[in-house]
């Protein structure tokens, strides 16, 4: 059926009506394309125009937070906290890569300058780079660069943390001042703002028995159990080789059995099985020493280290086991895959010299020792002094002699003991100049050798008749070393004995001069007595009569100089400042001179005054 217009229309609107389209959702297209590139340059300076006019919608709906303002220290004197190792990047981490290969390439003296030189530079040191070069020197027993860098590094407000307290520590015990460690441990209990790890525990402990002192290395043991730690058993194992060191079986086992109960029935600690089989060889069961050491060697269960094999290897040797002990280091030598496997390290090869040594086998203690290389182990101070001296005891000092000039192709560098125990040995078999070659050779070393060491070679030489000699390390060592009375007697005696009064008169006159108070009143009387011997008392007279003179007129000089120098200083602020300053009529009257005026004084007493040519009005005076 057809519809008429009008109602066609009149549908048309009903339809509209109904319709409600849907709403826009899509935001408003953004023209991406410009005619021209000038068109796209002015439509981004709009959109700047815009936000900083108009901020985005964004920073309205989060508004900003004001930062919390720091919380100033109310306590300027507590203790600073040690820098994280995330602080470690940019130049810092390349400073400290840079030391690292300095100890690596043992340049040791440049690694500590660099250090000292960077604290004051744009790019300071960290604590760790610190600790690693502190770390070198306590490896290579240079205990004075350490404090002294340590001691640097603290006055130049480098916070420490607890790895340098505990090589603090150490290089204290190593030192066997043991008193001094404990303080070091007192302070970082007490002020430090961290707490002492495991790590400290065994230093102390360890030091504390190796000096005797095992009753406050069980209180130390005890104090870190209160404190909240795991019974740790290294520092048990480090307790029960002090027992065996007393010969105390009881408390080996003692320990042994606190430590089972503490680690639940059971310890898979392997360090702590050398001590208990050293345990039962004091009590004379052999045999369960023997299955001790199978339960340790082949338990799945006990984890054994290297510190672990050393301690058994140790029990072995010393308890004629040698031949047993052999077998378990071939074992130690096929197990040792570093870095997944580590069964090996410096003190297993210092343990089997000592067994060959014990042996008397110092050929095949000798070729243990310089095959270390092979497993990576390399030979420190302390390990060629043990060889050096084992051999110098029996009679091979050839051999000693060798191993020690391999040191050098090592780059390990020899200590006082180590030229000390050659030096004794060289004394022992009549080797006088090669002894004090060897002195000689550490004091150019720049070792420190002490007033024993020193008394021992001056006595020696002149038992020998060579006191030309021994007055010439006197003269060398008389600036290096704090004499007492008697080493200047005995030198003095020698000299006296072969006639030399004029070199002891020598001596004193240097004494007088540098320091008077070394020439005592005992040393005064010993050298009147032997100067009478050969009526030459009135030398010394003389002597101190002369220094007191020269002492005197030095004096006097001093004295002349320094008024020579005030008046030169006087002459010279004169000549700067005006001389009217100082009331110096001649001179104002010169100034006026030269200052263009004339003074003319009359016949009749009146004055006429010109200046400048112009004439002035005349006064009467």
């Amino acid at each position: 059926m057809a519809l008429s217009k009008p109602t066609f229309f009149h549908h048309l609107k009903t339809l509209i009506r109904t319709h409600h389209p849907l709403p826009r959702t899509l935001p408003p297209l953004r023209h991406l394309s410009y005619a021209t590139p000038e068109d796209a340059a002015a439509e981004r300076r709009r959109r700047k125009r815009r936000l900083r006019i108009e901020p985005p919608l964004n920073a309205l709906r989060s508004p900003t937070q004001p930062r919390p303002t720091p919380t100033p220290n109310t306590n300027p004197n507590a203790p600073k906290l040690p820098e994280h190792v995330s602080l470690l990047t940019g130049n810092r981490l390349n400073l400290h890569n840079r030391i690292l290969k300095l100890i690596r390439e043992n340049d040791l003296q440049e690694a500590v300058l660099l250090t000292r030189h960077s604290v004051y530079s744009n790019c300071k040191p960290t604590i760790f780079t610190c600790n690693a070069v502190m770390t070198a020197c306590y490896r290579q027993s240079k205990y004075a660069e350490l404090l002294n860098l340590h001691r640097f590094i603290t006055q130049a407000a480098i916070a420490a943390n607890v790895v340098t307290y505990n090589l603090i520590i150490s290089t204290y015990m190593d030192c066997r001042k043991i008193d001094t460690a404990m303080e070091q441990y007192k302070q970082l209990v007490d002020s430090a703002p961290f707490d002492p790890n495991t790590t400290t525990y065994r230093i102390i402990v360890k030091g504390l028995v190796d000096d005797n002192k095992l009753d406050r290395a069980l209180e130390i043991k005890d104090e870190m159990i209160s404190k909240g730690f795991e019974a740790d058993p290294v520092v048990y194992s480090y307790l029960m080789s002090g027992y065996a060191k007393n010969g105390d079986h009881e408390g080996i086992f003692g320990l042994y059995d606190e430590l089972k109960e503490k680690l639940g029935g059971f310890v898979s600690n392997g360090v702590v099985y050398g001590s208990v089989m050293k345990g039962y060889f004091l009590k004379g069961m052999e045999k369960e020493a023997m299955e001790c050491c199978e339960e340790a060697l082949g338990g799945s269960k006990i984890k054994m280290s290297a510190a672990a094999y050393n301690s058994v290897l140790d029990a072995l040797c010393k308890n004629g086991k040698f031949d047993v002990a052999l077998k378990v280091f071939d074992e130690m030598l096929e197990k040792h895959n570093p870095p997944k496997l580590l069964t090996v390290n410096l003190g297993s090869y210092n343990v089997m010299v000592d067994g060959y040594c014990a042996e008397k086998r110092f050929d095949d203690a000798i070729n243990v020792f310089e095959s270390m290389g092979e497993k990576r182990c390399h030979p420190d101070t302390l390990s060629y002094n043990n060889l050096i001296e084992q051999l110098c005891e029996n009679g091979l000092l050839g051999k000693a002699e060798k191993l020690y000039n391999g040191m050098s192709e090592k780059e390990v560098s020899p200590d006082e003991y180590t030229f000390v125990v050659l030096m004794d040995t060289c004394f022992k078999e009549n080797r006088h100049d090669d002894a004090a070659a060897y002195f000689k050779t550490m004091v150019e070393s720049k070792l420190r050798p002490n007033l024993g060491v020193y008394n021992r070679l001056i006595d020696e030489l002149v038992k020998v008749g060579k006191v030309d000699e021994a007055k010439s390390f006197f003269d060398m060592m008389v600036p290096k070393l704090r004499m007492d009375d008697d080493s200047y007697k005995f030198i003095m005696k020698a000299l006296f004995d072969v006639k030399k009064h004029d070199e002891v008169l020598e001596i004193i006159g240097k004494m007088l001069r540098e320091d008077p108070l070394d020439f005592s009143d005992e040393l005064q009387e010993f050298v009147r007595e032997e100067l009478q011997k050969e009526e030459r008392e009135d030398d010394l007279v003389n002597l101190m009569a002369e220094i007191e003179r020269e002492k005197a007129e030095a004096a006097a000089k001093e004295a002349e100089e320094a008024e020579r120098a005030k008046a030169s200083a006087r002459a010279a602020v004169s000549s700067l400042l005006p001389s009217k300053l100082f009331g110096d009529k001649g001179d104002a009257e010169d100034e006026d001179e030269s200052g263009g005026g004339v003074v003319a004084e009359m016949g009749d007493g009146e004055v006429k005054v010109q200046e400048n040519g112009a004439a002035g009005e005349q006064v009467t005076a």
